[in-house]
């Protein structure tokens, strides 16, 4: 007995016009990223964030015409998955600035 396939067409459509929009956008922003670097000095200075959320601003940056807020967020927790465990450990940094030209 032969299998009615021409119901599947229409999901068969849907998903291979899915698949081919995810791969166009790899590949848009696989051609538009550069690969980045490591900075050991960054690095460290994660490290060195605390945990939680802090946003202040620099008094030492509050010259005219310049506005600049600082921000970092960590979190730092152990999960068990399965009887393994996993250390993970997120750490931002950002910096925020407006100057008038």
């Amino acid at each position: 007995m032969p299998l009615p396939l021409a119901p599947l067409l229409p999901l068969a459509l849907r998903l291979g016009a899915f698949a081919l929009a995810g791969y166009a956008a790899r590949r848009l922003v696989a051609g538009r990223s550069h690969p980045g670097r490591t900075d050991q000095r960054m690095e460290d200075a994660l490290d060195d964030v605390g945990e939680g959320v802090t946003v202040h601003r620099p008094a030492d940056r509050n010259e005219t015409g310049l506005a600049q807020t600082n921000s970092t967020a960590r979190l730092r927790r152990t999960v068990q998955i399965a009887g393994h465990r996993y250390e993970v450990d997120a750490a931002i940094a950002t910096r925020f600035r407006i100057r008038k030209g």
